[in-house]
């Protein structure tokens, strides 16, 4: 399988993801669904091409005009010519799928918890899908203010 296909598989489980955390009833089997479903499931995927990429099971596939990523050096450059290849593009890109994910399920959960109707939550997770770490910003502030208030 070419790792086209695998960019592929894990936008599946992404956006399977993705859309019951949007759209389904917030039940303890959805969240359970979520979670392994789709965040364990991109987990899985990114342990495999993880293994597969430094174990030498694969070909990195590098851009033209790039050399061999040096897969264990974790300098800048390093980890510029592991993301000018194919296959460190679609790793790094499945754990930055598989970790907001995670984090838009926890926003949603404490969200829950906490009385944010669903439509307040919207434009959290949307952030969070888009921009990970702007979502989970922008969460831990709103959920701040309403804790404070609550206290």
């Amino acid at each position: 399988m070419g790792w086209g296909a695998v960019w592929s598989l894990v936008h599946v489980a992404m956006a399977v993801g993705w859309a019951a955390l949007f759209f389904l009833p917030r039940r303890p089997a959805i969240h359970s669904f979520i979670l392994y479903a789709g965040v364990g499931a991109l987990c899985a995927a990114y342990l495999a091409m993880f293994v597969a990429l430094f174990g030498g099971l694969a070909d990195p596939v590098p851009v033209a005009g790039q050399g061999e990523p040096d897969l264990l050096n974790y300098s800048i450059g390093g980890v510029r010519s592991l993301f000018m290849s194919d296959g460190g593009t679609v790793l790094g890109w499945t754990h930055y799928l598989a970790f907001d994910l995670f984090v838009g399920l926890w926003i949603s959960r404490d969200a829950d918890a906490k009385g944010f109707s669903r439509w307040a939550q919207a434009p959290v997770l949307f952030l969070t899908v888009m921009a990970g770490p702007i979502g989970l910003l922008t969460w831990l502030i709103v959920r701040e203010r309403r804790a404070r208030r609550g206290a």
